[in-house]
């Protein structure tokens, strides 16, 4: 019966969840990478960088103790940002013991390996039990009690079920899913679209261009997704098309934020450098990009994200090339 859990990662997501839980009995650890900013949470009890103006509950140990906080864990989940998902678990396979279930509630693809966040967790951890959880979550929101619902994933249908018990509140509603590869892909995927959308948003084009990018950005999602193994119908789902939807028109994305400045005319790494957050969707555009081409999958949205980001391609040569592409039917 799990009754301890641990958070890895302070991050607005990390932080939500923890107070969620916390407010449903469970014994809460909070883990953050950083001594002084662990000391900071602790003292002050509101993330300031990643979830201001969200009072964190003193019953919620916040610890900088990877030991500290999966000693006793029943639950284990893992909310670090993608590229960092490896090294943490090196750490933390020191104080690992059998037995432990683990969530996944990161969204991106390692670029170094292409590998998506739970084969990194059983390539690092072996064959642990393990499930995913992905979905609309803008953790503003999430945190604030917003109706908002999620899907979590495991080929171990008990197991997801359980987590789904563990997770669900009146406002927080969770579904299941066994398609591990669509719930990753779709919520990993969508960021880039969403890069896109904040593109277009920048270059003050209107609705009728974010529908494109929407409708079609699903299409590309899809279609590298059943060509790695997943199921078509999940892309239309909660973690696909729900999470694809709130990533690209809402105002507190990080990553359709990121696009929007591009979009401005300012440069990516002097975005990045002025915002704390992560945007998954910029290492996770170069990780789709190669992997659309090892897989020879036809992702053009992808693609032109992809150069614009990495490569210096205007945005307004990314759209012409997008538009003047040869004519095809939709389907």
């Amino acid at each position: 019966m799990i009754k301890n859990i641990s958070v890895i990662g302070d991050g607005g997501w990390g932080t939500t969840l923890a107070i969620i839980l916390h407010k449903k009995g469970y014994k809460i650890k909070l883990w953050s990478a950083f001594k002084d900013y662990a000391g900071l949470l602790d003292k002050r009890r509101i993330n300031t960088k990643f979830l201001s103006g969200v009072k964190i509950p003193k019953g919620i140990l916040i610890t900088d103790s990877l030991k500290e906080a999966v000693l006793d864990a029943d639950l284990i989940i893992l909310a670090v940002p993608s590229q960092y998902l490896r090294n943490v678990l090196i750490k933390l396979r020191i104080y690992n013991e059998p037995g432990k279930i683990f969530l996944s509630v990161v969204k991106g693809i390692e670029t170094s390996t292409l590998k998506r966040m739970s084969e990194v967790v059983f390539d690092v951890l072996g064959k642990v039990k393990l499930a995913v959880l992905s979905g609309p979550t803008i953790a503003y929101e999430v945190a604030r009690y917003v109706p908002t619902t999620a899907v979590v994933a495991s080929k171990d249908i008990k197991l997801a079920k359980e987590i789904q018990d563990i997770l669900i509140t009146d406002r927080f509603r969770v579904y299941t899913n066994s398609d591990v590869i669509g719930v990753e892909l779709g919520g990993s995927l969508k960021n880039i679209i969403a890069i896109a959308c904040g593109i277009s948003d920048g270059l003050r084009f209107g609705t009728n261009t974010k529908a494109a990018i929407l409708s079609r950005g699903l299409a590309e999602i899809t279609r590298l997704g059943v060509v790695l193994g997943a199921e078509a119908k999940t892309f239309s789902g909660i973690s696909g098309l729900g999470d694809l939807v709130t990533t690209c028109i809402s105002p507190f994305s990080r990553n359709r934020y990121v696009g929007e400045q591009i979009g401005r005319g300012r440069k990516l790494k002097d975005i990045l450098k002025d915002t704390e957050m992560v945007a998954e969707g910029v290492p996770t555009a170069k990780s789709a990009y190669f992997l659309s081409r090892k897989h020879k999958v036809d992702m053009p949205i992808i693609k032109e994200i992809y150069l614009v980001l990495y490569k210096n391609k205007t945005p307004i040569r990314a759209v012409d090339d997008l538009m003047l592409r040869r004519r095809k039917s939709e389907f």
